[in-house]
């Protein structure tokens, strides 16, 4: 883990988040794109998730991506694709990466609450992909936390977060071996604190 986020981030995302900032992608939001990270940093200081909303069963239609929409496409975050077109002896190839859900300017946000833990391996490759062709300069990738597992097994529902989703562990190994190539990107954990209990 690089040292030294705290100097970047607000407390209450240091508070409400685990953090792993890779090749210093804090350091590069703030300096570069202080607008970018103002708005991520309001929206996830204003993100929650409910028990009703993690308990339901069903489909692939998680209220809890939605509701991280709610908060960042008001502010003018995209969901974009990077497609290039290159030529090989006269014949035109077309490479198209998997799409990254929030894209400002030169900066991406993925957040993957409970996908299959290869969705990790398409985020970074298309981070690396729109890095390398000068797209984004940094990417952001929020994730389950190290200790949700804990909060899941309270309400008895760890068997719908399985280890083979998408969370800090299986993030992080990813990261730490090169997976996202030479992008920055500042991982993020959602921690039990932003866990709301219903009314």
């Amino acid at each position: 883990m690089m040292p030294g986020p705290a100097a970047h981030l607000p407390k209450e995302i240091l508070e409400s988040y685990e953090v792993l900032d890779h090749r210093h992608a804090s350091s590069i939001l703030a300096g570069e794109f202080p607008l970018q990270l103002a708005e991520m940093c309001e929206a996830l200081s204003s993100f929650r998730f409910r028990k009703s909303e993690i308990v339901i069963g069903g489909g692939n239609e998680s209220k809890i991506p939605k509701n991280f929409s709610t908060l960042m496409r008001p502010s003018g975050w995209e969901e974009k694709k990077l497609q290039a077109d290159m030529t090989i002896d006269g014949t035109t190839v077309r490479s198209e990466s998997h799409k990254i859900d929030y894209v400002k300017g030169r900066v991406a946000l993925d957040l993957e609450w409970n996908s299959k833990d290869q969705t990790f391996d398409r985020d970074l490759l298309a981070f690396r992909a729109f890095f390398e062709y000068d797209r984004i300069s940094v990417g952001v990738l929020v994730t389950r936390g190290p200790r949700l597992h804990l909060l899941f097994k309270t309400l008895g529902i760890q068997s719908k977060y399985g280890a083979s989703t998408t969370h800090w562990g299986k993030l992080t190994p990813r990261l730490e071996s090169g997976r996202g190539g030479g992008c920055p990107i500042l991982a993020l954990g959602i921690t039990e604190k932003l866990f709301l209990p219903d009314e």
